[in-house]
């Protein structure tokens, strides 16, 4: 139970280090784009939210690799 509290030597689980750098990322490639619709209408041939959503799971995956040091 004690997952959910910070450690007194200030150490961060590899987890949230991997959500900061997916974060980082995503923010910077634009993997995941906020596009507001205008009337109502979605842009054709855009990425559904299931590609996105896989998208995105597998550049955590990736990027808790690389914190933990292991091959990707």
């Amino acid at each position: 139970m004690d997952q959910g509290l910070p450690s007194g030597n200030g150490a961060r689980r590899n987890e949230d280090i991997a959500l900061d750098l997916l974060k980082f990322v995503a923010a910077s490639t634009g993997i995941v784009r906020g596009s507001a619709p205008s009337t109502g209408f979605a842009p054709a041939g855009g990425p559904k939210p299931e590609d996105q959503v896989t998208q995105l799971l597998e550049l955590y995956a990736r990027c808790l690799c690389v914190v933990e040091g292991r091959p990707a």
